[in-house]
């Protein structure tokens, strides 16, 4: 099975009535007292918002609305602004619906940020692409995959409908075999690099989102073994534009996830400025695993996450990127 990055709590959180305990009423009444009166009290938003976990987060964004007749996100979008009121915006939802307002944000207005939104539907799992889907319905009441077949065109969205559609088997040892890798690789090939005329995507994409992570990995070895190339390098011959960057992030996503995503947190610092919308969403949505993707960003990049956060961002964004870190690893800190 593909990575999961809601923790275990979120997941069995959607499928049970909540239960709050004291710790949840008092950030609720701490949120409401830093929104009272003149401005904003900032430094307790981040105090209070940027120290709890996915699940915390969850519970106080349902609490704040039944003891406050409010949803909290609307009172972040009308405490804050910028970047750091975009993130708290986020921090403001159950991680499914801020996934979905981040989906949002990548679909609105002139264009389609195709790269913040393959970031959140491609290398999923089954159940996490099916948790997206009720979030969006529920929150926009429209249909996520009629959006984004509307949003994309080509290759990249041949990809994302095949990752919409969350098509990933589970692992059967008696049948994700080394001989069945052989005729995957085989077939692999055969749509991309051994066809004579143009490339079959749709066969490309379907092996990749089928095969679960653990096979995927014995087909990787195969194709090595017989055509003395990767799926990465493959793709990266058959594809081109962002169809290439979101096929090969969603194979590396399965093959090696964390390191994929300490690249992916990378890559919103690259280039001239940041992409603050982009960073945001990636420490949001990896913040349950974030300890792995910094031990790998460090040595991939040979700089602390921590690091890359104060070179790339300021004031209280700066300081809600730094304590959502340090609260998902302490001792890394």
């Amino acid at each position: 099975m593909s990575l999961n990055l809601y923790p275990e709590e979120v997941h069995n959180a959607e499928a049970s009535e909540p239960e709050f305990y004291p710790e949840i009423d008092d950030a609720c009444v701490e949120i409401h007292k830093a929104c009272q009166g003149l401005g904003t009290d900032e430094d307790t938003l981040i105090k209070v918002l940027g120290s709890k976990s996915m699940k915390e987060r969850y519970l106080i964004a349902l609490k704040y609305k039944a003891t406050y007749n409010k949803e909290l996100y609307d009172l972040m979008k009308k405490e804050n602004s910028g970047d750091f009121g975009q993130l708290t915006e986020l921090l403001a939802l159950p991680i499914p619906d801020a996934e979905a307002k981040i989906v949002r944000i990548a679909t609105k207005g002139m264009g389609t940020n195709e790269k913040l939104l393959y970031s959140v539907i491609c290398g999923r799992s089954n159940a996490e692409i099916a948790m997206l889907k009720k979030a969006y319905y529920r929150r926009y009441n429209k249909d996520l995959a009629i959006l984004v077949a509307k949003e994309l065109g080509g290759d990249i969205e041949k990809l994302a409908m095949a990752c919409m559609q969350g098509m990933e088997e589970e692992f059967d040892p008696s049948r994700h075999n080394e001989s069945q890798a052989e005729e995957d690789a085989k077939a692999f090939y055969k749509a991309g690099q051994g066809k004579r005329f143009g490339t079959d995507e749709k066969e490309l994409f379907e092996i990749i989102c089928k095969a679960p992570p653990e096979y995927l990995k014995t087909v990787n070895l195969a194709y090595v073994n017989k055509y003395d190339n990767n799926l990465e390098l493959a793709l990266k011959k058959e594809l081109r534009g962002k169809a290439e960057d979101a096929a090969i992030f969603h194979l590396n996503m399965k093959l090696k996830p964390y390191e994929t995503m300490a690249e992916h947190i990378k890559s919103t610092c690259a280039g001239i400025g940041t992409d603050e919308i982009g960073l945001s969403a990636a420490i949001l949505r990896y913040q349950a695993i974030l300890p792995k993707v910094m031990i790998e960003h460090n040595k991939m990049f040979g700089k602390s996450l921590q690091d890359r956060i104060r070179s790339e961002a300021r004031g209280d964004y700066e300081k809600l990127l730094l304590e959502m870190i340090r609260v998902a690893w302490p001792d890394g800190y």
